[in-house]
């Protein structure tokens, strides 16, 4: 997955313009947050059994955050003539039957659709996309990073809000170990929450990772935004100041797969004329 986003940022995945790379912007920091969750499922104080609830919360809600925002970017980069009238209509239950057909094979599929509304919601990636666009027309460096910005942060809503909110967060069994991890006993066990901008799951360099405040509340939509804001800000900054390095990273985890792109995205998004 964290490798599918940063191919995308690169535009290096089957339809991408290498071109008009940075439009996608969130990409970028998705592949960095991805990877993070990633470490976090083989962290043995998350993957054992009196904290299942809580490595299973993260895998579901990557792996279906992953479903959504992809099929977004894998139909704009196809057919971005007809994105604005197909964006509205993106409802899992009325796919074609082959897609649904695939479909019943996805982990925690009857659990997770109802919650994200069939995928349907677009209301930020519209906001979002529409800011991708504006970047594929600005050649004025600060102009472009300004929308850079945004457009991240519209994509973040989206993925929190919209996605994570309802799926996870939301889930009273996972919200509860979550506030359990606060517990200062447990707090000193526990994995630090934090967001680092390496290939690595870690770096002793405290300039290249975003670390949560003491007083985030995972498990609470604003309070996490704050941190996530901040951490948008330190990776807007990274990516100005050390732009070689940060390209490095996305890179190698653009790397970690190497297939035919044409089966990485996990479905087909019906095409509506």
């Amino acid at each position: 997955m964290a490798a599918t986003y940063a191919q995308i940022y690169l535009e290096t995945d089957k339809y991408g313009d290498i071109n008009k790379k940075g439009r996608f912007y969130w990409m970028a920091l998705g592949a960095f947050a991805s990877k993070t969750v990633a470490c976090s499922l083989d962290d043995a104080r998350v993957n054992n059994p009196l904290l299942s609830t809580v490595h299973e919360g993260l895998a579901k809600g990557n792996m279906w955050l992953f479903f959504d925002i992809s099929g977004w970017h894998w139909y704009y980069t196809r057919f971005d003539a007809s994105f604005d009238v197909c964006v509205l209509q993106r409802d899992a239950s009325k796919y074609v039957k082959p897609v649904k057909d695939q479909m019943e094979h996805y982990p925690w599929k009857d659990e997770a659709l109802p919650k994200i509304k069939n995928m349907h919601e677009h209301s930020y990636i519209v906001t979002g996309f529409d800011i991708a666009k504006e970047i594929e027309g600005t050649h004025d460096i600060e102009a472009r990073r300004r929308l850079q910005l945004e457009h991240l942060l519209a994509i973040a809503n989206h993925e929190q809000g919209v996605i994570l909110q309802p799926l996870i967060y939301n889930d009273p069994c996972f919200s509860t170990w979550v506030k359990i991890q606060r517990f200062p006993a447990i707090k000193l066990v526990s994995p630090v929450l934090q967001l680092a901008f390496t290939s690595a799951c870690d770096t002793k360099d405290a300039l290249l990772k975003s670390v949560a405040p003491t007083t985030t509340k995972l498990e609470n939509f604003e309070s996490r935004m704050k941190w996530i804001s901040d951490a948008a800000d330190r990776f807007h900054e990274l990516m100005k100041k050390r732009t070689q390095y940060m390209e490095e990273q996305l890179n190698t985890i653009a790397g970690w797969i190497d297939v035919d792109r044409s089966t990485e995205l996990p479905y087909v998004p019906e095409i509506v004329p």
